[in-house]
Formats: C-alpha cells, structure tokens, sequence
C-alpha cells in the first residue's frame, strides 16, 4: 500500500477504516479512491490479518 498517511499496523488500520466506513464513505471502494489505494490491495492486507471485508455492513471484521 502506497498511501504513507495510513497505519501500517494492520489492527490499527482496520480499525481506522472501519472508523471511515461508518462515519464517511459508503464503501470501501470510495475510501481507497480518496486514499489513492487499490481496494483489493486493502482487502487482501486486511485478510493477512485474520479480518475479512462485509460489504453488507460496510466493516471489516
């Protein structure tokens, strides 16, 4: 992942987007548009980590 604002440590990133996702964006998609990250780049760091995307709930859990 190439955006440098964003936390490195996966735990801390889940839950900094998780944060975005409920309070700002409406998927995941728009989230990594405005964060110039690739969404299966995300996805796939995340699911590293033991957390998986739910797009119903817009969550990573």
């Amino acid at each position: 992942m190439t955006n440098s604002k964003l936390p490195k440590d996966p735990h801390m990133l889940v839950s900094y987007v998780n944060m975005m996702l409920r309070d700002r964006y409406h998927s995941l998609t728009d989230f990594c548009e405005d964060n110039s990250v690739d969404p299966e780049e995300m996805i796939q760091k995340l699911s590293n980590a033991g957390y998986e995307y739910n797009e119903t709930i817009n969550q990573f859990r």
